[in-house]
């Protein structure tokens, strides 16, 4: 073989290979391309039928932060005697009923929104448990007062979860 055979051979074979590395990268961008649009069409069906569940979820979930508010829950709840320490297990009770029964709205919110409801129901048992503790607390009357008027000197725990809550709910749109 001589050099003009090679040459030859070498001028039909480079812009055969450029034309198929070119078709390659072509094909390969465009499938890609369709790739990711039907990916964003999946989940933007997924998101349309998500939407409802997830802000029922918050819903639900808000409506469980009222619940156990506990200016709410000294209302709703009337002592069934006078003695302050079964009045303080039935409302602690009473949140977490409250509690279990919205336990699976979770999978439907944020972690961190869920962290913070946890910690809004454990702060207001805590402060139910804190006043009964309180030795100028007596009875059950006197316990439900004591629990509102620590609600005059500062917001209850639930508030600040029912902003975050809020918040969240702002940013889905």
């Amino acid at each position: 073989m001589d050099s003009t055979n090679i040459v030859e051979i070498l001028a039909y074979t480079i812009p055969s290979l450029i034309t198929g590395a070119v078709a390659y990268f072509l094909f390969e961008s465009h499938f890609k391309d369709q790739q990711s649009t039907r990916r964003w069409l999946l989940q933007k069906d997924h998101q349309a039928a998500t939407l409802p569940m997830r802000l029922q979820a918050y819903e639900r979930m808000t409506l469980f932060m009222e619940r156990i508010n506990p200016a709410q829950l000294m209302v709703r709840i009337a002592p069934l005697s006078e003695d302050k320490n079964d009045y303080r297990n039935i409302v602690i009770a009473q949140i977490e009923q409250e509690f279990e029964h919205n336990l699976a709205q979770q999978i439907y919110i944020s972690e961190k929104c869920w962290s913070i409801i946890i910690t809004a129901k454990n702060a207001t048992i805590q402060m139910i448990r804190l006043a009964s503790n309180n030795e100028k607390v007596k009875d059950a009357d006197s316990l439900r007062q004591a629990v509102i008027s620590d609600l005059l000197e500062k917001p209850s725990p639930s508030s600040a979860a029912l902003a975050f809550i809020k918040n969240e709910v702002g940013e889905l749109w």
